[in-house]
């Protein structure tokens, strides 16, 4: 008995997509059209998400060791730096490795530079913390240390760099919802065309004693397929175009911009709009036909 009525209601199904199939293409179409402009942000968003990330690691707090500052004090301060629950990593850099730095990043202006001079640079340590926004209230703290002469973290700079990065995810977060909730609206108000055009077949289904359920699965399992075809399409477009993109960037002047892997990305948006893509489609056809059920 199951299985004559899932033969029956998968018949019904394919049945139903053939013959209202230029509604169906329209309700795929409207379905894959939204979910390219979904997935299309989403891209960029992760993209942003990932650069801003990027950047943030490399923040770092660089604290001046104090040249009066006796052993016993540069012990216990390198011990406080190395236990703080809050910092990941701590790298002593000596005054002669500060030097060869400058050198590097100068070229041939220090050409002249008489090396038997005093090196003027201090020693430092060079500390990432785990929370990348936490270094300017850690920077403050560490000024306050014994054997500290001074403490860079790129001031000025990098609160802006994190305030920017704030609203750049709270801009993405907001479109990405707005984007959710133009899908549902569009989607659900094709797929009820589309149930409107059968109006009278479930009138009929009603009167001859069938079950709302029964009358509801092929046009859920109709919903489904719309839905899922709707979101392999836009993934398919997205695979192609952000691999043209992942080119042009390692062949042009922003191939210092870090891309996230294509098949990380595909992924990404297979996890997300492939469900969605369904869901929208069940849900759109379940909705759209509460009133004509109601006989």
């Amino acid at each position: 008995m199951f299985i004559s009525g899932f033969g029956y209601i998968l018949g019904e199904t394919f049945k139903g997509l053939y013959r209202n199939r230029w509604m169906c293409i329209t309700s795929t179409g409207v379905v894959a059209v939204t979910l390219l402009m979904l997935g299309l942000f989403m891209l960029v968003n992760l993209n942003v998400s990932h650069i801003t990330e990027t950047v943030k690691e490399q923040v770092e707090i660089v604290v001046y060791i104090d040249e009066d500052a006796d052993q016993a004090t540069l012990n216990q301060l390198r011990d406080k730096l190395g236990s703080h629950d809050q910092v990941s990593e701590v790298d002593y850099v000596s005054s002669d490795e500060h030097m060869s730095r400058l050198q590097r990043q100068l070229g041939g202006m220090l050409e002249g530079y008489d090396t038997n001079l005093e090196n003027p640079l201090l020693a430092s340590y060079e500390i990432r913390t785990v929370v990348p926004e936490a270094v300017v209230s850690l920077a403050e703290e560490f000024e306050e240390y014994p054997g500290v002469s001074a403490v860079f973290y790129g001031q000025g700079y990098v609160e802006d760099l994190f305030a920017l990065t704030n609203v750049v995810q709270v801009i993405g977060l907001g479109l990405m919802a707005g984007l959710s909730i133009t899908a549902v609206f569009l989607i659900s108000h094709t797929i009820k065309l589309t149930v409107m055009m059968r109006k009278r077949e479930i009138t009929i289904m009603k009167y001859v004693g069938a079950t709302n359920w029964f009358i509801r699965w092929p046009f859920i399992l109709e919903g489904l397929l719309m839905g899922f075809v709707g979101s392999i399409v836009p993934i398919a477009i997205l695979y192609y175009v952000y691999e043209a993109v992942i080119e042009w960037a390692v062949m042009s002047e922003f191939v210092f911009v870090s891309l996230l892997p294509l098949e990380m990305v595909i992924i990404e948006l297979a996890i997300y709009l492939v469900p969605l893509g369904t869901a929208l489609g069940i849900l759109g056809s379940t909705f759209s036909m509460g009133r004509f059920l109601r006989v």
